[in-house]
């Protein structure tokens, strides 16, 4: 009988000892807490605390997805463990840096620029270690039928917003500046055209100049060959005479 009453004892430690380890396990969880969980809300202060599962490794990275209704552009970071810096992404954020102790927990602080207009917002989390571990806390209520399995995502329930709340105009984005083209500068050709009425006015020019010129030359050549006329006359006379 005392053998038989101490091999159950030992059985039944054993199992009792596997449940305590499941229940830790379980949980183990990120939570996600604010002094003003109202839909509407502005400026908001969400504060995480990512719980360790491990004895042996330090939590290093945080990564989150955010909810609909927000974008990493609402989020800016207030602090968090020593060393760890922020990171916006394409649908969420990253805060990483040096592992915390070992067994401690990750705590950080966001500052939202307006929660919007729900019930409820999950931020799914991708929690690593310094051993490369990562746990998953992603699991949303409804896909799980309301029983989690360890692995929930942290969720923040909002109250109704307050009467007259309305949403704020969406944060301005810089619109990519493209410089104006540059105006070319006419090209000489351009500026030098001759238009029908000029070409026309200096070929009257020309021809007019022509026009003149032509009478000149031959009333020159007319005193020339008069002159000449007259001198061979006067020297005929002189050698006749003599």
């Amino acid at each position: 009988m005392s053998r038989t009453h101490a091999r159950s004892s030992v059985i039944a430690a054993a199992v009792l000892a596997a449940l305590a380890g499941a229940a830790g396990s379980a949980a183990a969880h990120v939570e996600v807490e604010a002094d003003d969980a109202r839909a509407l809300a502005q400026n908001v202060t969400l504060n995480f605390a990512a719980e360790s599962e491990s004895a042996s490794a330090g939590i290093t990275k945080l990564q989150v997805t955010l909810p609909k209704g927000l974008v990493p552009g609402d989020v800016t970071y207030k602090g968090g463990p020593k060393g760890w810096k922020f990171t916006a992404g394409d649908d969420g954020y990253t805060v990483a840096g040096p592992a915390v102790p070992a067994g401690e927990d990750a705590e950080y602080a966001v500052t939202v620029r307006q929660l919007p207009d729900a019930k409820s917002l999950a931020f799914k989390t991708l929690q690593s270690y310094s051993d490369g571990r990562i746990d998953r806390w992603i699991e949303l209520e409804e896909s799980t039928g309301g029983h989690g399995h360890g692995s929930s995502a942290p969720t923040l329930t909002l109250r109704p917003a307050a009467p007259g709340a309305e949403p704020v105009s969406p944060s301005p984005s810089a619109e990519p500046t493209t410089p104006a083209p540059a105006t070319p500068a006419p090209s000489p050709s351009a500026t030098a055209e001759t238009t029908p009425a000029a070409a026309a006015d200096d070929k009257n020019a020309e021809e007019g100049g022509t026009s003149v010129a032509l009478p000149i030359a031959l009333a020159l050549v007319v005193i020339a060959l008069a002159g000449g006329a007259w001198w061979w006359f006067k020297r005929r006379s002189n050698t006749t005479s003599t």
